[in-house]
């Protein structure tokens, strides 16, 4: 039998707490903290963890609230940073 190693496991263990937290905040139970301890993660981590998925969160919310786009055209993201390389980010406009 293929088990995954303890590292991947807390991996997992974290994702579905990011994953409750895209869903809401009040989902993180205490169930999944403990999954996440047993598997190794520590208070720290598990903190970063709901952290940095409710800062992507607002930061999405933020975006599509304000009705931004991103272009299709990967010509648009080389050209973008051909112009960033060559100037910086000033003179975006």
């Amino acid at each position: 039998m293929w088990t995954l190693p303890r590292s991947a496991r807390k991996l997992c263990a974290l994702l579905h707490i990011a994953g409750a937290v895209q869903r809401s905040g009040r989902e993180v139970t205490p169930e999944l903290v403990e999954a996440a301890r047993t598997e190794g993660a520590t208070d720290e981590e598990i903190h970063d963890t709901v952290l940095i998925a409710a800062a992507f969160c607002m930061v999405n919310r933020y975006v599509d609230g304000l009705g931004t786009f991103a272009p299709s055209d990967p010509k648009f993201y080389d050209e973008a940073a051909q112009r960033i390389t060559s100037v910086g980010y000033r003179n975006m406009a």
